[in-house]
């Protein structure tokens, strides 16, 4: 499980990416492309995920406690 607390990952490209079961705790995820990602209990808690893009994201049994999720696009599956 990788572990990223506290790293600047702003606008990255994580399209499609295993995330499963990271530390993302206070990283800053702002405008980064999360879409399709496995971010299945994955801590994102105190994370900033402004205007980051998570539609299709696998956040299951995420913690997102603390997030900034303000202007994240969050859409599921159609």
């Amino acid at each position: 499980m990788p572990t990223c607390s506290g790293a600047v990952l702003r606008e990255a490209d994580l399209r499609g990416a295993n995330l499963s079961g990271a530390n993302l705790f206070d990283a800053n995820l702002s405008g980064a492309n999360l879409s399709v990602a496995n971010l299945f209990g994955a801590n994102l808690s105190v994370a900033n995920l402004f205007d980051a893009n998570l539609s299709v994201a696998n956040l299951s049994v995420a913690n997102l406690s603390g997030a900034n999720l303000s202007a994240a696009y969050l859409r599921g599956p159609t």
